[in-house]
């Protein structure tokens, strides 16, 4: 894996026992002792995620916000300084380049949060659609490093190591703050379902920030927790993943983001005309969530088969559910039988897909 990238982070997984992998690129951990228990002490405590792989970019300048509600599906218009807004990015198609975050420093100062594997393909893609406004792009993927924790007891732990009042931060909103001596933008949000924080700060500052951290909250059942329990958490919470749930090929519309998609805001965006087509006419096809009351996981691109037994979709994820003790997933069917009885074959087993509307657990509220 020596040709893979590497989060400032990396030795401080390997010290820690963590197994690493090949994700989007960068060599990061997928477990440490068990993805089991890291995903209950999310559920129950608190959970500690290094997700510097992914990346950050400054947009800034005088028609920064007009750019990026031009750029997204949601309505930047509502932004006000300390507020974050979840959005995906479309193609004219409709069909979606990425899902971010978009963060409002000042009137004329925004940053992003993008995914990993996205980041050379967002760049260049928010860069193109930049040339005729008048705002700088700038990468700041290096810059930062960024920690997640997340659980029951995660905002506690932070706030044990910081003197701002993070108890103000609501979700979905950010404060500058100093943690364990580290400078950082704790943010409010998170891909768990869980409350906590996603932590910002200069790259150098990594290693000392975890380890406080992980000292300040092991007393209180954290543990450290790689990817394989961050899909199991997001999954259970019914949160989209791209290249599964979200695609260029499946809209938010399709994907039930609709709430993501605000046709009326006042601005033309990328994939308006397409978006409202399909909202018209209706999308062929729509993701659903689904359990099957057995512990084999049902694995992505199994195929969905209808009431006459033929293929009318295809899963898009699937993982076992660690609190219900079942495999739950979602998939893409023909919206024309996505209510009717659906069912998978696994190895010569039909088992029949309970539809859910996720959440598939209570979750707290933050």
């Amino acid at each position: 894996m020596s040709d893979l990238k590497r989060t400032p982070l990396r030795d401080f997984h390997a010290a820690h026992g963590a197994r690493l992998v090949d994700f989007a690129g960068w060599e990061m951990p997928v477990q440490y002792r068990s993805i089991l228990e890291e995903h209950k002490a999310v559920r129950r405590t608190a959970g500690l995620f290094d997700v510097s792989h992914m990346g950050e970019v400054d947009v800034r300048g005088p028609e920064a916000g007009r750019f990026l509600n031009h750029l997204v599906t949601n309505d930047v218009a509502k932004l006000f300084p300390g507020r974050v807004l979840y959005s995906p990015m479309c193609y004219p198609s409709g069909g979606v380049v990425d899902d971010l975050l978009v963060y409002m420093r000042g009137a004329d100062d925004y940053f992003l949060c993008i995914n990993a594997g996205n980041i050379d393909k967002d760049l260049a893609w928010i860069r193109e659609q930049a040339a005729r406004f008048n705002v700088t792009i700038t990468d700041r993927c290096a810059d930062y490093a960024l920690l997640a924790i997340q659980g029951p007891k995660a905002a506690a732990i932070v706030q044990s190591l910081s003197g701002a009042k993070l108890g103000l931060v609501k979700y979905y909103h950010f404060s500058e703050a100093t943690v364990a001596g580290v400078h950082c933008i704790a943010s409010r949000t998170g891909y768990t379902g869980e409350d906590g924080f996603e932590l910002y700060h200069a790259a150098g500052d990594a290693v000392a920030l975890a380890t406080a951290l992980l000292a300040a909250g092991q007393p209180h059942g954290l543990e450290l927790a790689g990817l394989g329990a961050r899909d199991s958490l997001r999954l259970e919470a019914g949160y989209p993943l791209y290249g599964h749930e979200i695609t260029a090929d499946i809209s938010p519309l399709t994907a039930g983001l609709g709430w993501t998609v605000k046709l009326d805001k006042g601005a033309d965006f990328i994939g308006r005309a397409a978006l409202v087509e399909e909202k018209q006419k209706g999308g062929a096809n729509k993701v659903v969530f689904f359990k099957t009351g057995d512990r084999r996981i049902v694995r992505a691109d199994t195929p969905v088969l209808g009431a006459a037994g033929t293929p009318v979709g295809r899963v898009l994820s699937g993982t076992l559910s660690p609190l219900l003790n079942e495999a739950i997933g979602s998939a893409l069917v023909e919206s024309v039988h996505a209510a009717a009885p659906l069912a998978v074959d696994i190895r010569g087993t039909r088992l029949a897909l309970q539809i859910v509307k996720p959440p598939f657990v209570e979750l707290k509220k933050v």
